[in-house]
């Protein structure tokens, strides 16, 4: 840990040099300061605003990695009787978060809950990836104002990758003055003092680092269920994609140490967990910036496959990254699944360099192949923009052809959404909002149309479902996910819930299977 890293867990407000060089001493200034100006100036919760310009800066600095973490005495059990919610937007990396501040916040002597009016801490893990993710946290911070008149002591914190933009953080200052706690990404390991400040201080609390933290381990977790477990195993994204904010937001790619990783994924094991998920920004960069070592997330996987657990995914890749030693791991299979999401984006390569993605079609479709002839049964799904800036029919018909070639099993589809502080926020588009409309639907189709045709593949098939519970729209119905995540409803008893069983499938749909359960099977690990 640098100094200045120091200076922020400590919220050092360092003085200011014009005072050293006026020649007066501390006793004379002291007496010359009135009281109101005293406590402003030096006892005033610092406030520690983003700064986006900063946070593109990669320096060489170390990252330390510390195993230290404990909630300080006096705030073991200041949650007691109270209770807390977190509201989670976007990715598996804001789902992980979560888990991690419940966690604290649980150790803190605070309870969950789901309803709003009980909570005494209000937290929300928000996303900055698209607009509508944000217009829906403004939404929620503007519903929870009157609650918070009701509830002076109410504790309501923005938390996320939103608080790391400058634009969103000033919006709050000005406009949402009911908010008491912002913090960012990287450091959510500080919450129990951040949440002292705000139960005891008179101000508003803002603290974001604009530069990435350390390491830290040892962070509670409070997990949802007892059968999936997300894995954290690096931190942060270089890529710097021009149409995205987490380079910004997440900071510099930071790897975990293998050892670390390897141990918490048998400690899932021993608990009785069935299935982890690797997460990453750019998970398959894992181990690049790990000092004196050749070491990637092909070298993991192949350690983690020793393993006795059922299942082992990882999400999300970057094409670029993903190589030979990763596909030659994944190929010998056993509980390393086959199902591998590789986003590409778009299918022309003139796009794809507007963008920064740094490969083309042809080196994508290469890729591909590589996987499928060491992988013949791997199923594929992807991430894709349309109406990028100055997107052309031509450019957007490659990516129909694209789409159509790799046989994608699904898709997440998205229209370009510009993010202030990114470099295709600043291009003017000649590209009318309904085409883009258009352009989205016709791929929408598409994705629909070959999704609902690889699920028919699967009709009278029997498959390994990991079921996870009963059915959202009935309790009578049980839902899992097949090692190729595909979604199952069968009937069955409760008892196969956390068990991993065979189903014959009855029916297929585009997005899910019906199927029957074969009975002798619960009680199968």
């Amino acid at each position: 840990m640098n100094e200045q890293q120091r200076k922020q867990q400590a919220q050092i407000k360092e003085t200011n040099p014009t005072d050293v060089k006026s020649g007066m001493d501390n006793m004379e200034r002291i007496k010359n300061t009135s009281s109101e100006d005293l406590i402003s100036k030096y006892f005033k919760t610092t406030y520690e605003p983003p700064n986006l310009n900063k946070a593109r800066k990669r320096g060489r600095d170390k990252v330390n990695v510390h195993y230290d973490f404990s909630i300080p005495e006096d705030m073991e059990n200041i949650g007691e009787g109270k209770k807390f919610l977190i509201r989670t937007y976007g990715c598996q990396m804001n789902e992980h978060d979560t888990e991690v501040m419940a966690g604290i916040l649980t150790e803190m002597g605070y309870t969950s809950t789901s309803e709003t009016n009980d909570a005494d801490i209000i937290l929300l893990n928000t996303c900055a990836i698209r607009e509508n993710a944000e217009n829906k946290v403004f939404g929620e911070i503007g519903h929870l104002k009157a609650l918070k008149r009701e509830k002076p002591d109410l504790i309501l914190g923005v938390c996320g990758c939103m608080s790391q933009e400058e634009t969103v953080v000033n919006r709050i200052l000005k406009k949402h003055q009911h908010v008491d706690l912002i913090f960012g990404t990287h450091n959510i390991h500080r919450l129990p003092h951040l949440v002292k400040e705000a139960m005891f201080g008179k101000e508003k609390i803002v603290e974001v680092w604009s530069k990435e933290g350390d390491v830290i381990e040892n962070l509670p977790k409070a997990r949802k269920g007892k059968i999936k477990a997300w894995v954290n195993i690096m931190y942060g994204c270089d890529k710097f994609c021009t149409y995205c904010i987490v380079p910004m937001t997440r900071g510099k790619e930071r790897s975990r140490l293998p050892e670390d990783i390897i141990q918490e994924v048998r400690h899932l094991a021993a608990q009785g967990y069935k299935e982890v998920t690797l997460l990453g920004q750019n998970v398959n960069a894992y181990g690049k910036d790990l000092d004196g070592m050749t070491y990637g997330l092909g070298d993991l996987m192949d350690e983690l496959r020793k393993i006795d657990i059922p299942r082992i995914r990882f999400t999300t890749s970057h094409p670029r990254d993903f190589d030979d030693r990763l596909i030659e791991v994944l190929a010998k299979g056993g509980n390393l699944l086959d199902h591998i999401h590789l986003p590409v984006q778009s299918g022309s390569s003139e796009i794809l360099k507007k963008m920064n993605r740094k490969y083309t079609r042809e080196s994508y479709l290469e890729l591909v192949r590589k996987i499928r002839a060491a992988m013949p049964n791997a199923t594929l799904t992807t991430d894709i923009i349309v109406g990028f800036p100055n997107e052309t029919e031509e450019q957007f018909e490659e990516t129909m052809t694209l789409m159509e070639e790799v046989g994608f099993e699904a898709a997440y589809t998205f229209i370009y959404s510009p993010r202030e502080g990114t470099p295709a926020a600043r291009k003017k588009d000649n590209v009318p909002e309904e085409v883009k409309k258009q352009r989205l639907y016709r791929l929408n189709e598409l994705v629909n149309k070959q999704s609902a045709a690889s699920m028919k593949t699967y009709q009278d098939q029997v498959v390994k479902v990991l079921v996870e519970g009963e059915s959202k729209k009935d309790p009578e119905v049980l839902a899992g996910y097949t090692e190729r995540n595909k979604l199952v409803n069968f009937k069955g008893p409760k008892a196969a819930i956390g068990q991993i069983v065979d189903v014959k499938i009855t029916e297929a749909k585009t997005w899910s299977l019906d199927g029957v359960m074969i009975e002798n099977t619960v009680g199968v690990k």
